[in-house]
């Protein structure tokens, strides 16, 4: 797992195709549960070219929607509940810790903590 922190007004697209870069090519094709914000055109391609397959619906306003796998886009919730555990964590809800590097580490022990439930 690997998450990056960003400033609340940078969009989504831009920092996911950051965060892919930053992974790299999977050693086998493996695929990539995305949110509707990364449907781009730009993030899929570079999904694609990096060795993943990308699950990701197309917006209903698409020339040229194209097929994902539909159960395996239902698994996504499960990304979503691990969002919603952290925030169970005051600390993490609040962003109590002014430094970056801090609010990252806590996240990695509630990551830990919640790994071990």
């Amino acid at each position: 797992m690997k998450f990056d922190l960003s400033p609340g007004q940078a969009g989504d697209g831009p920092q996911g195709r950051e965060l892919l870069l930053k992974i790299g090519a999977p050693k086998r094709p493996t695929h990539l549960l995305m949110d509707r914000a990364y449907e781009g055109n730009e993030t899929r391609q570079l999904a694609v070219d990096l060795g993943y397959v990308p699950v990701v619906p197309p917006l209903s306003t698409r020339v040229e929607p194209w097929e994902y796998d539909r159960e395996l886009y239902k698994r996504r919730n499960e990304v979503e509940r691990v969002f919603r555990r952290l925030k169970g964590y005051r600390r993490v809800f609040t962003r109590f810790d002014k430094l970056d590097v801090m609010f990252a580490a806590f996240v990695v022990v509630a990551l830990i903590i919640e790994g071990l439930r």
